[in-house]
């Protein structure tokens, strides 16, 4: 069954976001989804604020953590 789903989340070609408030640990039951040809913060952003302008980001696609970055900055998935 994990390998299903495995197949499914790589033909639909979506990356899953978890978001993580400042003072908890990250909320990993509900992911915000994101195609993956509009993985940007402003796509993200968008998703969940209008007026967002940056974001921290842990993962694969800073140098730091946690990294401020813009809304150009691209999210990539975390490499297994």
């Amino acid at each position: 069954m994990d390998g299903l789903v495995a197949k499914m989340w790589e033909y639909h070609d979506s990356l899953r976001i978890y978001t993580k408030p400042k003072v908890a640990a990250p909320d990993f039951n509900e992911p915000v989804i994101l195609p993956r040809k509009k993985c940007s913060i402003e796509h993200f952003c968008g998703k969940l604020h209008k007026s967002l302008k940056y974001a921290l980001v842990w993962g694969d696609s800073v140098k730091h953590f946690p990294q401020r970055v813009g809304k150009d900055h691209v999210l990539c998935p975390i490499e297994s």
